[in-house]
C-alpha cells in the first residue's frame, strides 16, 4: 500500500491543507492518507493557538467525506515537542510494508535542513512536495536538497495559494470574516467556540472609518503574518496593529482624551501615534509597554526601535491596500531584511518631506541616522 503522512499545526485547518492533501493524494496515487496535528510544532512557538482537541476537531471536519483520508491523534496523544523523526519512526513500524510518503510544502523543504535528524526522516520516508505560490522556489530548493541528502524528492502538480492559519488567526481575532479561507464547518467551529478572538479589542472599529477599518485590518494581517519571521510574539503583533489608529479621528475634547498631553512641537499628521497609545492604554487597558511603544512610534519612528515597532511602523507602510510608487519594492526588501527595508523606508519619508517642503520631526531624522549608523 501507499500511505501519505501529513502533519501540521493545522491551527487552524484552512482550504488550503485540504486542496494540498487532496492533490497528493491523487497525484501519488495513494491508499490512505493521515492527517495529523501536532501537539506542539518545533517551528511555531509564541504563536496563538487553539487546543489540540480543537484543532483535531477542526482536521476531522474539513476531510470530512473524502474517502481514505483519516485524521490521526498520534502527535496529540504523545505530548510534547512533535518531531518528524519520531512520527516517521513510529508509522514506518506500524506500516512496515507500505511506501510511506510525507508530504510537506517547498516553504517547509527550506527549512527541512534544520529539522531534528533528518536523516532518519528520510530513512522511512520519501518526501513528497509541492510548491507554494512560487513554483521557482520549489526548483532551487530540489538542486539544494538532491546535493544534500543524496536522495530523491517527489513532487506533485499543485501549487499553493496564498492562504496562511495565520490570517485566518488574524481575522478571528478581531472578528472579521474568514469563510473565504476555511470551510463552513471549520467556520463554524472558530466562531461558535471563539477561538483565536480577542474580545477586548472588539470596540476598535467603531473609532474609525470603513476605509480606516480596512486598512487596519490590513496592518493586523501583514504584522502577524510576518511577526514569526522577526522574532516577534504574534499576539503583541495583533495588538499592536489594531490600535494603531485608534485615536486618528479623536479631536482634542474627546473623553477617551481626558488627562492626555501631547509632547511639545509634534507635527499634527504625528500626533495620534502619541494619542494612540494614550487611548490603548487607558480605554482598552493595554499595560504592556512594548506594544504601547509600537503605537506610540508608529508614524514617526524613533532611536534604536524594538523588533515590535519596526513591524507595525513597516505593517502600516506595506499592508496589501497600501498602492503607491515604490510600495511593491519595499515590500521585497520587506521579505529580505527588516532592517534595511525600515531604513529605506526612512529615508524615502525624509526625501519627500524635504521636497515638498514639509515639517521633518526629529524622531524620524534620528531613527534614520541610528540605522544609517548601525
Amino acid at each position: 500500500m501507499k500511505t501519505g503522512i501529513y502533519g501540521g499545526a493545522f491551527n487552524p485547518v484552512h482550504k488550503e491543507h485540504v486542496n494540498i492533501a487532496l492533490a497528493a493524494k491523487q497525484s501519488l496515487n495513494l491508499d490512505r492518507l493521515i492527517v495529523m496535528p501536532t501537539y506542539i510544532s518545533p517551528h511555531k512557538n509564541g504563536d496563538m493557538s487553539a487546543r489540540g482537541r480543537d484543532r483535531l476537531e477542526m482536521c476531522r471536519i474539513a476531510f470530512s467525506g473524502y474517502d481514505g483520508v483519516e485524521v490521526s491523534d498520534y502527535e496529540l496523544k504523545r505530548g510534547g515537542v512533535s518531531y518528524s523523526y519520531v512520527t516517521c519512526r513510529h508509522f514506518k513500524k506500524l506500516y512496515p510494508g507500505d511506501e510511506l510518503y510525507f508530504i510537506i510544502g517547498a516553504d517547509s523543504l527550506q527549512g527541512f535542513y534544520g529539522w531534528r535528524e533528518p536523516e532518519e526522516i528520510l530513512k522511512c520516508v520519501t518526501l513528497a512536495v509541492c510548491a507554494r505560490e512560487d513554483t521557482a522556489v520549489l526548483k532551487s530548493e530540489l538542486k539544494k536538497f538532491q546535493s544534500r541528502f543524496k536522495k530523491e524528492i517527489v513532487t506533485f502538480g499543485y501549487v499553493g495559494r496564498a492562504v496562511s492559519s495565520t490570517r485566518v488567526r488574524a481575522l478571528a481575532a478581531i472578528g472579521e470574516d474568514i469563510s473565504r479561507y476555511v470551510s463552513n464547518g471549520v467556520k463554524r467551529h472558530i466562531v461558535g467556540g471563539k477561538l483565536y478572538y480577542l474580545p477586548e479589542l472588539a470596540g476598535v472599529k467603531k473609532y474609525l472609518t470603513e476605509e480606516r477599518w480596512r486598512h487596519t485590518v490590513g496592518v493586523v494581517v501583514t504584522a502577524a503574518e510576518n511577526s514569526r519571521r522577526v522574532r516577534v510574539c504574534e499576539i503583541d503583533a495583533i495588538y499592536a496593529a489594531v490600535l494603531h489608529d485608534c485615536a486618528k479621528y479623536l479631536g482634542a475634547d474627546a473623553p477617551e482624551l481626558k488627562g492626555f498631553k501631547c509632547p511639545e512641537n509634534v507635527p499634527p499628521p504625528v500626533v495620534h501615534q502619541f494619542s494612540g497609545a494614550y487611548v490603548a492604554e487607558h480605554t482598552f487597558g493595554v499595560k504592556d509597554e512594548a506594544v504601547l511603544n509600537a503605537i506610540r512610534y508608529h508614524t514617526s519612528g524613533r532611536e534604536n526601535m524594538s523588533g515590535l515597532d519596526k513591524l507595525i511602523f513597516l505593517s502600516d507602510l506595506l499592508e496589501e491596500g497600501r498602492d503607491y510608487n515604490g510600495v511593491e519594492e519595499l515590500r521585497e526588501i520587506f521579505r529580505k531584511d527588516i532592517d534595511e527595508c525600515l531604513k529605506v523606508a526612512l529615508e524615502r519619508q525624509l526625501n519627500r518631506l524635504q521636497s515638498l517642503g514639509g515639517e521633518i520631526y526629529p524622531l524620524t531624522r534620528r531613527a534614520y541616522e541610528y540605522l544609517k549608523g548601525n
